[in-house]
């Protein structure tokens, strides 16, 4: 999994490209940090490369928005394809992100 942090018009944007599972869930926590360090305004997570979250990346992505609504930030999911959709519709995680 690779995530890629650009910052578009003041507004930072994680690009997630592949599979979101155990073994990558570990270096996501760890590569988030300029995300989380921004995270006292708008997030977004740029979800168009992403293939697959299993749930130790579901628990990645609830670290990311507690720690954007502990700073009256939020996270805002683009572009999820079928598969997370499902999940994300499985799970409950449709009303704890905003989806685009």
């Amino acid at each position: 999994m690779e995530l890629k942090i650009i910052e578009r018009d003041g507004v930072l944007t994680g690009v997630l490209t592949g599979r979101l599972d155990s073994a990558a869930a570990s270096g996501f926590v760890r590569d988030m940090q300029p995300l989380m360090d921004g995270a006292d305004g708008e997030i977004v997570l740029d979800c168009t490369g992403l293939e697959y979250v299993s749930s130790s990346g579901l628990r990645a992505l609830l670290t990311l928005r507690k720690q954007a609504l502990d700073r009256g930030g939020k996270v805002v999911m683009e572009h999820i394809n079928d598969d997370v959709r499902n999940v994300f519709n499985i799970t409950g995680f449709f009303q704890l992100f905003e989806i685009r």
